[in-house]
This record gives C-alpha cells, sequence and structure tokens, in this order.
C-alpha cells in the first residue's frame, strides 16, 4: 500500500492554517502545520515532504521567501501559494520561483482540494518517471544470462524460486561474472518486481559518505546538511536492496546493517527516531567471507543474516562451453552499439578464446569482442584482431623436477622463489587477483599473500 502523501500548511493565521490542515486530513493527506515562515524551513530540514501549502504574506517570513529556500532545499517539493492580497506580479515570481500554483483567499473548500490533488499527482508522476528510467536503464532478466553449461542452467532454474520468497540472498562470484545480472534477475521475478531495485557498491566509497547513502540524515547532522536526506535503503522501500561488495564493508557499517537486518528499521544520521523499512536484501561478494570471518573482518553475525540462500555464479574458467555463445551474444550486443556488420569470428580466432582462462570473467570477454568489433577490417573477427595475451597466451614455466638441480649459476633459492613467483601468478589469475581467494588456494594467510606481491612486484 502506498504511504500518503506528506504535506505541510504554513500560515501565521491559525484558524486558516488548522481548517486547512483538517480538511486536509480527510482527505487521506499526512498534514503537518507551520505556524510561520521560520518554522516551516526548520520543518523541512528536519523531515521530508511532498507538497507545501503556503501564505504569501506572513510576519517572520514571506511565502516567496519560503518558497526560494524549499526549492534550494529540496528541488522536488512542489509548492502551492496562498494570498488575500493576490497580483498578477506576486503570481510570476512565484512561477519563476518553481511554484506549482497559486490561489487567491477565499477560496472554496473543492478550488484549493482540486490543487492540492493535482500537485500531489504531478509529484507522484514524477516519481514514477524517475523509477521507471532507471528500471529502463538498470534493465535484465533470465534472457541476459547468457550460458549452457549445466551450472549455469542450474542456477537459471533457481532464480525463480528464489525470487518467489523474501529471504535474503548472498550471490557470491569473482569479478566480472555477472553477479548484479543474478540480482536483478531475482528482483524481476519476485513479488517486489514493481517495486525499486536500489543498489550501492560498499567499496566504492569511504566510510563516512558510505553511511550517509545507506541511512540519509536529518538536518543539522553534520556541516552542510541543510536539509533532511532519505537514504537509499529508505528509497528502496516496497522493493529489493543490492549491497554490492558487502565484503569490503567497514566493521562500523556491518554493525548498522545487521541492526537494519535485525529490526527491520533504520536511522538517519542525527536522528533518535527509527524507520521501519520494507526492503529485500541481496548481496553480493568476490571475498571468501567464511575466511573474512575467520580473520575478523567481517562480522559472523551478519554473514548468517545474509548467508540464508546462496546463489554462486562459476568463473569462465570453468564453463568454457558458455564462451562460444557469450561470444554471439556480445558480438550481436557490440555490433549495434558501433554500428558494424560483421558475420561472426573465424574457428581459429574462436579456439583462442577458448584457451583464455579469463581472470576477468564475462565482463574480460565482453572487453575482448567490443575491442575486436571496433577494430576487425574484415567481415568476421580474426585472430589478429584479438589482443596480445589471447593470441600468444604465455607459456607457464617448466615445473622443477624431483631432484634436478637448478639451473647454470642460479642458486637453489632462487629457484624456489621462482617456482613460488610461478605458483602466486596462477592463483591470483585463476581468482581473478581475489587476495582472500588466492591465499586459500596457496593454503597461506592473506598477510603473507601480500607481502610475497610487494616483495616480487607483481601486478594486475
Amino acid at each position: 500500500m502506498a504511504s500518503p502523501i506528506k504535506l505541510l500548511v504554513v500560515d501565521d493565521e491559525a484558524g486558516m492554517r488548522k481548517s486547512l490542515a483538517i480538511m486536509l486530513r480527510r482527505e487521506g493527506y499526512a498534514a503537518t502545520e507551520a505556524a510561520g515562515g521560520k518554522e516551516a524551513l526548520e520543518q523541512v530540514g528536519r523531515e521530508v515532504f511532498d507538497l507545501i501549502v503556503v501564505d504569501l504574506n506572513m510576519d517572520d517570513l514571506s511565502g516567496l521567501e519560503v518558497l526560494r529556500h524549499v526549492k534550494q532545499m529540496s528541488p522536488d517539493v512542489e509548492v502551492i501559494l496562498m494570498t488575500a492580497y493576490g497580483t498578477i506580479e506576486s503570481a510570476v515570481e512565484a512561477m519563476k520561483l518553481g511554484a506549482f500554483d497559486f490561489v487567491t483567499k477565499p477560496f472554496q473548500p473543492e478550488e484549493i482540494l482540486l490543487r492540492v490533488r493535482n500537485a500531489a499527482d504531478k509529484r507522484q508522476l514524477r516519481q514514477e518517471v524517475h523509477r521507471l528510467r532507471a528500471e529502463v536503464q538498470s534493465a535484465t532478466g533470465l534472457d541476459r544470462i547468457v550460458g549452457v553449461s549445466e551450472s549455469i542452467r542450474e542456477l537459471l532454474a533457481s532464480v525463480p524460486r528464489v525470487g518467489q520468497t523474501d529471504s535474503t540472498v548472498l550471490i557470491t562470484g569473482e569479478s566480472g561474472t555477472g553477479k548484479e545480472l543474478i540480482a536483478h534477475a531475482v528482483h524481476a521475478t519476485s513479488r517486489r518486481a514493481q517495486g525499486p531495485f536500489v543498489s550501492v557498491s560498499c567499496a566504492a566509497l569511504p566510510e563516512q559518505l558510505l553511511e550517509n547513502e545507506l541511512f540519509g540524515h536529518v538536518r543539522g547532522a553534520f556541516t552542510g546538511a541543510l536539509a533532511a536526506r532519505k537514504g537509499l535503503l529508505e528509497e528502496a522501500q516496497g522493493g529489493t536492496f543490492f549491497l554490492d561488495e558487502v565484503g569490503e564493508a567497514p566493521l562500523a557499517i556491518q554493525t548498522k546493517l545487521l541492526r537494519m537486518l535485525e529490526e527491520r528499521s533504520i536511522r538517519r544520521l542525527g536522528d533518535n527516531r527509527s524507520l521501519p523499512v520494507d526492503i529485500r536484501i541481496v548481496a553480493a561478494t568476490n571475498r571468501d567471507l567464511e575466511a573474512a570471518v575467520r580473520e575478523k573482518t567481517f562480522r559472523e553475525d551478519l554473514f548468517y543474516r545474509l548467508n540464508v540462500i546462496r546463489l554462486h555464479l562459476p568463473p569462465l574458467r570453468e564453463r568454457s562451453d558458455d564462451i562460444p555463445l557469450l561470444t554471439r551474444h556480445f558480438l550481436a550486443l557490440h555490433c549495434r552499439q558501433l554500428t558494424r556488420d560483421l558475420e561472426g569470428i573465424a574457428p581459429d580466432a574462436l579456439a583462442a578464446l577458448r584457451r583464455h582462462p579469463f581472470p576477468g570473467n564475462v565482463r574480460e570477454l565482453s572487453n575482448v569482442i567490443e575491442q575486436a568489433v571496433a577494430l576487425a577490417a574484415g567481415r568476421l573477427i580474426q585472430v589478429h584482431d584479438l589482443p596480445e595475451r589471447i593470441r600468444h597466451p604465455q607459456a607457464p614455466a617448466a615445473p622443477l623436477r624431483a631432484g634436478a638441480p637448478p639451473a647454470a649459476g642460479s642458486p637453489l633459492e632462487h629457484a624456489i622463489e621462482a617456482v613460488e613467483q610461478e605458483q602466486i601468478r596462477a592463483a591470483l589469475r585463476q581468482t581473478g587477483w581475489n587476495i582472500s581467494q588466492a591465499a586459500m588456494r596457496l593454503g597461506i594467510s592473506r598477510n603473507t599473500l601480500r607481502y610475497r606481491i610487494e616483495k616480487y612486484g607483481l601486478r594486475q
């Protein structure tokens, strides 16, 4: 059920203000009162309103001054001005400042209700346009998850079943495997599909900015907080919230996320009130969260809250049967984007793609095909149109045979280090440079692996 329109009635004449507020409440609006312009601006700083009805002539601040400040603080709020001394000049000035409408006192109840209804409809229409535009820009579904391998077929079969539940979902997999596509598909197949899909990357922002993005703030919560602001968790009301790269969230943020999951409520920064949230959480990570829990960098209780239903996306090197189909998919996509008319890919070029381990997974394959489409001189993508690393893969170092002496002039220590370097490179390549997963494969700690990477000067 949609939340009622939040409306602020501002008038220093108490009788007019109270009667108008009562009438609007009877019509289903959540009407709050302010006895003057300064009080109105204080309330706008504390709360988020959809619509403001304000008198033009007040003792402390005029309606035009309130309008000007409100539009600076919250441009999307619709404002209707009332006055017993209406002039064309005032109306023109009000419209220039962004007022929705201008009504002259005395007015009939039906007249003001019609104007309020029209302003509320405009506000809701704008919100719907924003939502639909966001959905179009990020629209996805099961048809965008391409693959014929058994692992992908099993994953695609499970997504609709997962979507029909309201349980928290944890999507795991290396970088570039398509975890956000799966998150969109879970949302699109759920009962929340008509609600918003809101996402944030926990690795993209420093801790303070991430906290503000997630939870919002009230006016005065910090320097520069001139007005109340909803957080992204609040914006996802009735829909799905996607926590990307949740393994990178700072411990302080993890604590607040845990509280949100347990209490199903949030607090804006600087606020003592809790606000209920009705959202479904889908999280994704390329980290080994079990290892992070052991290393005390990820909260165990939050891990279990997130790990209710787990979906795993295998790396591309483990499903090479999908490469031909994905190649055709990206070929068609990038030909449209780059307005090129190519017929396909040569067999030896496709064979080279299938041999490549693709540490960057599906994202790397897409970039490779985009480059090849842009550079291809003929109607087919040839081997020479592919990047050097795919045309001429580096041969793996020859393993040391048991009992074989080290290379001439090379101390045993150097030979051992050469083998160690190659093993580290291989583990990093296979995990897409995921330090936690590579360390697990090698049987060493993350700190030891970081030390070795610096020691040998290894770069991604």
